[in-house]
């Protein structure tokens, strides 16, 4: 099978995918417009003059390149090569398979009408039972990450620990609650913004305690992450989400819930115990094994490949 993901690298999870699925023996590959500085991992970058009529023209000969060595285009973040209009019929002219990945910030609030696109596309992934509220008949493919190469971390015995916060950004996130909660429980917060992964990763390292988001109602990359080190997470969920997450996937979601004005009181036990801390660290380094292992998410991407019509 020959798989080209495109055209973006988001949050590394494009990447981690065509990486395992090539150790599956799938041909994947990552063609993306720009290599982003944060992730900026990718087999092939579209070079894309200024202007619109420019940057079409090099998207239209890079599909036009792709399409007769490609079997499955996987697309994400709502984006596509050719226009949408044009893309879809193609590819099913050409005999051509394809899927569309929704990655969260793409539909988050969006009318059923302005996703109506993607219907043209042969399945829809979103990677959590939050986000399908906007795309209901879509695959729920969590994203995956490397967790055997992460080696756990759980939180040290600080008599004051270190709570961290990394906010892409602060609006979002709700970052002036999560600042005002530390300093109401005199805590330490390490606040992770503006590094590539790398540096950034050996922050988490060094966590007790991580707060993710107080707004989205679900969690992302940077928790999955922390639960791998074996951290304790703090952040906003949407109870729905949780109940069908734990139906679909057989354990407890570990994560431990909280709103803005709950924070400081949530996270009052967890400053004080490090056993509480270490507890929820370890639930949750066995859930990222069970639900976010990319050899899992590899498994579920063959079986909607498979199932491609």
């Amino acid at each position: 099978m020959r798989v080209v993901h495109c055209p973006v690298n988001t949050a590394g999870i494009p990447w981690t995918n065509v990486r395992a699925l090539r150790r599956r023996g799938v041909d994947a590959r990552l063609v993306v417009f720009e290599r982003y500085r944060l992730h900026p991992e990718a087999d092939e970058e579209i070079a894309r003059p200024a202007g619109v009529l420019g940057r079409q023209l090099a998207q239209a000969r890079a599909f036009a390149r792709l399409a007769p060595k490609t079997d499955v285009f996987h697309f994400y973040f709502g984006l596509t090569l050719l226009p949408k209009t044009v893309q879809f019929p193609l590819l099913r002219l050409l005999g051509k398979k394809s899927v569309m990945h929704f990655l969260g910030s793409d539909i988050r609030g969006r009318a059923p009408a302005e996703l109506e696109w993607s219907r043209r596309a042969g399945a829809r992934v979103v990677g959590s039972y939050d986000a399908i509220r906007w795309v209901p008949d879509s695959h729920v493919i969590p994203p995956g990450i490397d967790v055997a190469a992460i080696e756990p971390a759980p939180p040290a015995d600080r008599e004051r620990p270190i709570v961290v916060h990394a906010p892409s950004s602060r609006a979002r996130k709700g970052t002036e609650h999560v600042i005002a909660a530390c300093e109401r429980l005199g805590v330490e917060l390490d606040l992770v913004e503006g590094l590539d992964h790398r540096e950034a990763f050996e922050r988490y390292r060094n966590a007790d305690v991580v707060v993710d988001q107080l707004n989205a109602g679900w969690y992302g990359v940077f928790a999955i992450e922390a639960m791998a080190l074996g951290k304790p997470v703090v952040t906003f969920l949407h109870d729905e989400a949780v109940r069908r997450t734990e139906e679909a996937f057989g354990i407890e979601v570990p994560i431990v819930g909280a709103t803005r004005n709950t924070l400081a009181d949530v996270l009052r036990p967890l400053v004080a115990s490090l056993d509480e801390r270490r507890r929820v660290g370890a639930a949750s380094r066995a859930y990222v094994e069970h639900v976010h292992d990319v050899e899992r998410v590899a498994d579920r991407l063959l079986d909607l490949y498979a199932g491609l019509t």
